[in-house]
């Protein structure tokens, strides 16, 4: 997090504290509980300070240095301290809250010894902050909090799930299976975009509960322990009766279907104080979630297919989000993207509603145009609802939904200039929708309720005022003051006469807080009037603008002028409780609208993109998961395109069933492999989101899920190895894939020795053709594997079920100077030769090393690019001529597949490191034993 290096830094706010004051303080501090998550900071109303090691944590963190710090009281006693201007404690707010998901909030008011907690808040429940988070910024994505009752039996685990937005006031639960490895839960917290979670404390660490901790950590979710007995679903139905909007029944027969779901319900309602606020009551929906509604993605494909924005990020363009989001209303369409693209749709007629509405955008500059321009005007509905629904409301959020309300003819009005194949679906999605919530008895309503109760003419002013017309008593008070202005008037006039001086423009009548209704005249017209000053009027002041006085009468009115304002403020505040209170009842119509416009927003993004790009997007065919192929020509990596600079080269992925279906791809490093595998899996996870996707033409059976394994992210600061890390995720990939799933594997087996790790993607390969039979892209470094498809031609019923086919992607080394060129073209047919010091020269090694890396790379190589058959031609780049007999072929396969089926068995997952290592080489030592009388076994010791 970057503080601001400003004079920020250099001008920290001071300390003001006697020692008396001091000791008072260290003494409350110190008696405060212990909390290591919280940030407590003290507001000492022009400043805040935070002390002890959150001061320290303030210091490392956000001013990059100790020299922030300073001692509070002296000797062993003494505190260390920080001080934090306003704007730097909306910075670490921001951060702690919307950013981090590891410490929580807390703000004291208070002085001396005698403080009190004022405001708490979390990454989940950012309420009480909001002030303070949105007041210079949009809200970018809406924290949920879930709580899990979770119940393990043998090797599987039930999950109870309840989760609550109190952004848009919504509960819903969920009970699921799901295995040692979590899949499930992580697909939730993905799609839910969960900040926080509750979990039952557990007086014994089980090791079920910390595979369950480190599936948390990977979401980057912050787990808040509560007691078990808060876990109890006692009186729910009656405390959800009071906060859910409409009848009780459909809410006792939604718990029925639920049993351990319930607990979590109800610890969730008990932390987040939902009964507390009577705000709440009657507003808030509940919903059964389905897991089966979208697309899974766990987190590591989320970070693999780089789908959200990352602080690392060097521009926007970096992530999908950033690359996709061209919303223009204020907050609201960037949060629906934000949730569209962790929940892509799986229903084929879903998906091709979103694509009609894009391409009614992409074919209608017109219409795009037109849109825009009034969506710019929109405010965030959805927060100004949220704030209305508070008890500090004020008019602000009534006049801003009202300026937003009276855009909205001028929206239908553009949308019903559309015209084409699909006005029809856009005048029954939007134009009808538009009409039903614009009707008089509901926008109509509030907008007459605004002009007959609001003082429009004053917005001009900048200045939210009720209309004096609105009430008797109020315009009975404004006719006073009018009165008393009028006299005031007249007697600045007679004074202008009695002192002989031009009106306004040299004796001014100016009203302020000090002295109420005073006049004001310069110091060089004061010398001329200066007898008649001291006679006749009371001098107040005089400065170098000039002086102010007064007499008896302009004294005496401006009193009752001040006595009858205040009588008119109180009466305005009363009637602007009831306006706001009013228009808080017309949250139903602003929710609803607020969906229709976020929607048009997001779909108007997509088309806004599809036509701006250098090379246009294309509309995808989609097909239902049992039928079709994935077939992308000429796909494009969206976010790599658009970097500066970059002449992207378009490739050809053709997944086709029992052809191609399981894809191995070899080729040197930065030859374009991960790029190429990461933008099939963008490509299908943007058409099933209902966007153009960047290609000649596109065709995607749908996918209920996306693996990604790629790259081997260290997380040896976890304490997790590299190896290890590799072999969790790929662990969830064999536990969680099924045929309708998309697997993206790269470089697998890298964080172990080359047997060892040859070994593991030979039956993680097998494993993934035999049984799961998902389309899958397996980037790799181990030129052997390409003998899977051979293999496979042997055994007709996985070759017909699956298909696997070798690809790689192209480079060119010229024979004379043995330079390489990578050509980035991914084509059919295995790799015939590694890449890796001809990459080392790309690096500039010095010539020494590359010189004896060749020479020791020509010793070493004992086998080709393909086992060779009797009677098979010669490959090129095959290093190694050796023949074997059909039969003794057979054999070693046999036994070699008996090795990768007993080591593929391994429950890896629920084993230490040292435990897996000792099965690993039991196995191989009896395949090493076997292998001294089969020949073809003996290559690979």
């Amino acid at each position: 997090m970057e503080a601001d290096h400003s004079p920020e830094r250099n001008k920290l706010p001071e300390l003001k504290l006697d020692a008396r004051q001091a000791q008072g303080f260290i003494s409350f501090f110190k008696n405060l509980p212990q909390d290591a998550r919280a940030v407590r900071f003290f507001d000492r109303r022009d400043y805040y300070t935070a002390h002890g090691e959150n001061a320290t944590f303030i210091a490392r963190t956000y001013y990059h240095t100790t020299t922030a710090l300073r001692q509070l009281g002296n000797g062993p006693e003494g505190i260390s301290s920080v001080s934090i201007s306003k704007n730097m404690f909306e910075t670490i707010a921001r951060d702690l809250l919307l950013e981090r998901t590891d410490h929580t909030l807390e703000l004291y008011e208070g002085s001396g010894s005698n403080w009190r907690l004022t405001k708490t808040g979390t990454p989940g429940n950012i309420g009480s902050f909001e002030d303070v988070l949105f007041a210079n910024n949009e809200m970018q994505d809406y924290p949920v909090t879930v709580s899990l009752f979770p119940i393990f039996r043998e090797n599987q685990c039930t999950i109870g799930l309840s989760f609550v937005d109190m952004t848009k006031r919504k509960l819903g639960v969920a009970e699921f299976l799901d295995d040692s490895q979590f899949t499930n839960l992580e697909s939730v917290l993905v799609a839910l975009g969960c900040k926080e979670c509750l979990l039952p404390m557990e007086s014994g660490k089980t090791s079920d509960f910390k595979l369950l901790h480190d599936a948390l950590s990977r979401c980057n979710v912050l787990v808040t322990e509560r007691k078990k007995s808060e876990f109890r679903s006692r009186d729910l139905v009656q405390d959800l009766g009071r906060i859910v909007r409409g009848a009780i029944e459909p809410v006792r027969d939604l718990l029925s279907e639920f049993e351990y779901a319930l607990g979590a319900l109800g610890a969730l309602m008990s932390y987040m104080e939902l009964l507390s606020d009577d705000s709440n009551y009657g507003n808030y929906s509940i919903e059964k979630y389905n897991l089966d509604s979208y697309m899974r993605l766990d987190s590591a494909a989320m970070r693999a297919l780089n789908v959200l924005e990352s602080k690392t990020d060097l521009n926007k363009n970096f992530s999908l989000f950033g690359l996709m989001n061209r919303t223009c209303t204020a907050g609201m369409g960037k949060r629906l993207l934000n949730r569209w693209l962790k929940q892509p749709l799986l229903d084929v007629n879903e998906i091709n509603c979103r694509l009609n509405l894009v391409q009614a955008f992409v074919e209608d500059a017109e219409l795009r145009q037109g849109l825009r321009q009034h969506l710019k005007r929109i405010s965030d509905i959805e927060r100004l609802t949220h704030i209305l629904k508070k008890k500090s409301a004020n008019l602000l959020p009534v006049i801003k939904l009202y300026q937003s309300g009276i855009r909205l003819p001028h929206i239908k009005d553009v949308l019903e200039h559309c015209e084409g194949q699909f006005s029809p679906l856009i005048r029954s999605r939007y134009i009808e929708t538009l009409k039903f919530w614009m009707d008089e008895d509901r926008l109509g309503k509030f907008i007459a309720l605004v002009e007959v109760s609001i003082d429009l003419d004053q917005l001009e002013n900048g200045e939210y005022m009720i209309s004096p017309n609105y009430d008797p008593d109020l315009a009975a008070l404004k006719d006073e003051l009018n009165a008393i202005e009028h006299q005031i008037d007249n007697l600045h006039k007679q004074t202008a006469n009695d002192l002989d001086l031009p009106l306004d423009k040299a004796l001014k009548l100016e009203k302020g807080t000090q002295f109420g209704h005073v006049f004001r005249i310069t110091k060089k017209e004061e010398q001329k009037v200066r007898k008649k000053l001291s006679t006749h009027y009371i001098v107040l002041e005089t400065r170098k603008d000039g002086v102010k006085f007064t007499n008896s009468k302009l004294k005496k009115l401006g009193d009752q002028y001040q006595k009858i304002l205040s009588e008119y403020t109180s009466c305005q505040k009363g009637i602007v409780a009831r306006v706001v209170d009013t228009s808080a009842t017309f949250s139903e119509v602003f929710e609803a609208l607020a969906g229709v416009l976020s929607e048009l927003d997001v779909l108007l993004s997509f088309a806004d993109l599809a036509t701006s790009c250098p090379i246009p997007y294309v509309r995808p065919d989609i097909t239902p998961s049992d039928e079709g192929d994935i077939i992308l020509e000429g796909s494009r990596h969206p976010c790599v395109e658009a970097q500066d600079g970059v002449n992207f080269i378009p490739n050809d992925c053709t997944l086709v069933r029992g052809k191609s279906w399981f894809q191995i791809i070899t080729g040197p490093n930065m030859g374009g492999k991960s790029t190429f595998i990461r933008q099939v899996g963008v490509n299908v996870l943007m058409a099933q989101v209902g966007c153009y996707v960047p290609c000649d033409r596109a065709s995607v059976s749908i996918r209920d899920c996306i693996f990604a394994r790629v790259g081997a992210g260290d997380c040896q600061l976890r304490g997790v190895s590299t190896f290890m890390q590799e072999m969790l995720e790929t662990a969830s990939i064999l536990k969680g894939a099924s045929e309708k799933s998309l697997i993206i594997i790269d470089e697998l087996g890298r964080g172990t020795s080359t047997y060892d790790g040859f070994g593991l993607a030979w039956a993680i390969c097998e494993h993934l053709v035999d049984e799961t039979k998902a389309p899958t892209l397996f980037a790799t470094h181990f030129h052997e594997l390409t003998a899977l498809a051979h293999a496979n031609g042997h055994e007709s019923h996985s070759s017909s079920r699956c298909g696997v086919a070798n690809y790689h992607v192209g480079a060119h080394i010229d024979p004379s100077s043995r330079k390489l060129t990578m050509l980035y073209k991914v084509e059919p047919g295995a790799c015939d030769q590694s890449f890796g010091i001809h990459v080392a020269e790309f690096a500039n090694f010095p010539e020494a090393v590359v010189t004896l890396a060749r020479s020791k790379a020509e010793e070493l190589e004992d086998f080709s690019s393909t086992p060779v058959c009797e009677n098979s031609k010669e490959e090129v780049g095959s290093k190694r001529k050796r023949v074997f007999s059909p039969d003794d072929l057979a054999r070693g396969a046999a036994r070699a597949h008996r090795f990768l089926r007993d080591f593929s068995s391994l429950p890896l997952d629920q084993m230490d490191f040292n435990k897996a290592m000792r099965h690993v080489s039991q196995l191989r030592s009896d395949l090493e034993k076997d292998a001294a009388s089969i020949p073809w076994l003996q290559q690979f010791f």
